[in-house]
């Protein structure tokens, strides 16, 4: 049987037969399903800090509380989600790709469920 490609993008591609991201290869013989995972990142830090800065500006350390408060709302503002794929096989679930954008990752959940449905 001919290989036949679903996606192919930069360092990342889907076939009937495998799935290559980045230096790992998988066989989609091994691949029982894929799913994709949201990690937001964790905000608690930046928003302490961020307090710290407000209560610095309400007393004689207003300099310090401004660099501080800016600061933390420039590290709040730089944060990004973080999208990954998941595969579960018969030895187990892995984090097989990891993109900060949505649209891409879809595409390849979309293309890699296509492999898996061709296969079958």
């Amino acid at each position: 049987m001919q290989e036949h490609t679903f996606f192919e993008y930069e360092d990342v591609k889907v076939t009937n037969s495998r799935f290559i991201s980045g230096s790992q290869t998988y066989a989609m013989s091994n691949i029982t399903s894929v799913k994709p995972l949201e990690q937001k990142p964790s905000r608690l830090g930046g928003l302490l800090i961020l307090l710290v800065g407000l209560i610095m500006l309400t007393t004689s350390a207003y300099t310090m509380g401004a660099i501080v408060a800016m600061a933390a709302i420039v590290y709040l503002c730089m944060q990004k989600t973080v999208f990954h794929i998941l595969l579960s096989t018969s030895g187990g679930e892995t984090k097989a790709l990891k993109t900060y954008q949505r649209n891409y990752l879809n595409q390849v959940v979309a293309a890699l469920n296509e492999a898996i449905v061709y296969r079958g």
